[in-house]
């Protein structure tokens, strides 16, 4: 089974002048072919190697999505090193710790929103490679790089799938990252089931959540490299919608979020009401679905999935009729996302799918969901205990998610072990569920339920600036209170939720309160604001503003 630096020079041989990159600059797009991209990542290569890395030595990488990422980790593949990919919004003392922690010996550096505050996270004695294009300056070029070095003649291929590729430290949602350790034998295990997905071959991909995550890594930068593909990227925030409908990938992927975010978008031009009743008319229903998937730029995606967190059935019965099939994909980065997948005509809504060729799993009497597969992780980098707490006695990995698999082989998640809370009654309670019961109420952005100290679970929740635009604040409230005489009926009596508690500013990477994957840090909102909840709690209403 070809490594996927294998796969890559497959490829380059076989179409060296095809648009493999293309990145947008404030002065215009620069693409990269085959044959370009190949050389610019031998180029660095040979750079690093003439600083004295040696194979098997780590380079970590810090940026958002762009072109020089990929070109770095094919660098790095190239010269035999163990990448470091770390996430482009952590801080500099995260910086410091990973870097130190995994040993690395240089690390690359390019497109970032603030990189003045994590500079000083770089210790001197590592090696730091800026690209300039980026507006970014260190004490080494990749420009200058590049123009100093003639391209690596000979990559350095790996000699077994067990060499280690590279080291992932998770984001989490609780506790210090960890480096999750990854062989080449891994990524090409998961990239040879692709065809079960029906992934096409020489797809286009549009990179915006973060590469240095493994759902990112795995399905759109390998599928890409393996399969010969061409990566289209955003040029910021600002722009991202209409980045996405110039490239019209040909497979997608997103978390829960942003279809969320989405749908806004998409009631903000229409009413849901009126586009509901569009959707009943025979002629107009096919070319109102046309046009707003070619508007939001899938207009040829043949596979769209979402992941890394809970979607509600609501949400995916929305997009439904819009003509949009999403797929659920449920993996984590222990097991290199060689996990369950939804697929067009197995695809229960609910569920997050059946396991892929090769996968065991089963439920454990507390619960919780465990896998087997070719892709587990080696461990975590340097940490032998939680790498043996990670895994049962028989090599099972331990999720920590709580689920059940149906008649049919779908598994359905409910929670996450660590998430459950005990209320004063006694009674533990699983939110996740709830959640995202609640989290498809069109006033409602971001939604944590919670309940430690308290009789009844309360509702945090942040409202969404878009659906609430120009809605008074009692129509807020009466709305708000409806929902949950809706909800609290179909749910047990010791979860009923009492109250929705209004927090005034939204939950965000930067402020500590989501992951980069867009998952509530349900920990830091404890640490917040647990004190506070018998106090809320005793406020009379159903909804609570603070």
């Amino acid at each position: 089974m070809p490594a996927p630096i294998e796969w890559f020079l497959q490829w380059e041989q076989r179409q060296p002048d095809r648009l493999f990159l293309h990145q947008p600059f404030e002065s215009g797009p620069r693409t990269w072919t085959w044959r370009q991209a190949a050389d610019e990542a031998r180029g660095i290569a040979a750079a690093l190697q003439a600083m004295g890395l040696q194979k098997g030595d780590r380079v970590a990488l810090l940026s958002k999505n762009c072109a020089h990422w990929v070109l770095a980790d094919l660098a790095m593949m190239m010269g035999g090193f163990v990448s470091v990919p770390l996430y482009a919004t952590i801080t500099a003392d995260t910086i410091r710790q990973i870097l130190e922690h995994s040993g690395s010996k240089a690390i690359i550096v390019g497109k970032l929103d603030h990189f003045a505050t994590q500079a000083p996270g770089i210790p001197e004695t590592v090696a730091d490679i800026h690209v300039e294009a980026y507006g970014n300056r260190g004490t080494f070029s990749w420009e200058a790089l590049l123009a100093q070095h003639a391209p690596l003649a000979q990559p350095v291929l790996p000699e077994h799938a067990d060499e280690l590729l590279t080291i992932m430290y998770t984001s989490g949602t609780t506790g210090n990252p960890k480096g999750v350790m990854h062989t080449v034998g891994n990524f090409s295990n998961i990239v040879d089931k692709l065809d079960v997905l029906g992934i096409q071959q020489q797809p286009v991909v549009f990179s915006f959540l973060p590469l240095s995550h493994i759902a990112e890594r795995v399905g759109i930068e390998m599928t890409a490299i393996t399969r010969g593909g061409t990566f289209y990227f955003p040029y910021s925030l600002d722009s991202f919608a209409a980045d996405l409908q110039a490239a019209q990938p040909t497979h997608f992927f997103a978390v829960p979020r942003l279809w969320q975010k989405f749908r806004e978008k998409i009631n903000e031009k229409m009413p849901d009401q009126k586009l509901q009743r569009l959707l009943r008319i025979p002629l107009l229903n096919i070319l109102a679905k046309k046009k707003i998937r070619k508007g939001l730029g899938l207009g040829r995606a043949t596979r769209i999935f979402t992941g890394a967190a809970p979607i509600s059935v609501e949400l995916l019965q929305w997009y439904q009729r819009l003509g949009i099939e999403i797929l659920q994909a449920y993996g984590m980065t222990e097991d290199c996302i060689y996990a369950h997948f939804s697929q067009p005509g197995a695809n229960k809504l609910g569920s997050v799918g059946r396991p892929l060729p090769g996968l065991q799993g089963r439920i454990s009497d507390e619960g919780e969901v465990q896998v087997k597969c070719p892709s587990l992780m080696k461990g975590y980098y340097r940490e032998p205990e939680l790498t043996a707490e990670m895994f049962t006695d028989d090599g099972y990995l331990r999720t920590g998610d709580v689920g059940e698999y149906d008649a049919d082989g779908f598994l359905f998640i409910t929670g996450r072990l660590k998430d459950q809370f005990k209320t004063d009654k006694g009674k533990y309670i699983a939110p996740a569920p709830i959640e995202m019961q609640l989290q498809s109420h069109p006033y409602l952005d971001q939604v944590c339920v919670v309940g430690m100290g308290i009789p009844q679970p309360i509702a945090l929740a942040v409202l969404s600036a878009e659906g609430t635009a120009g809605v008074e604040k009692a129509q807020i409230e009466r709305s708000l209170v409806a929902a949950l005489a809706q909800l609290n009926p179909s749910l047990q009596s010791y979860e009923r939720i009492e109250k929705v508690v209004i927090l005034p500013e939204p939950w965000t990477v930067e402020n500590g309160l989501m992951t980069p994957t867009l998952k509530v840090k349900r920990n830091e909102l404890e640490k917040r604001h647990l004190p506070s909840y018998p106090a809320w709690y005793q406020q009379p209403g159903e909804v609570l503003w603070l």
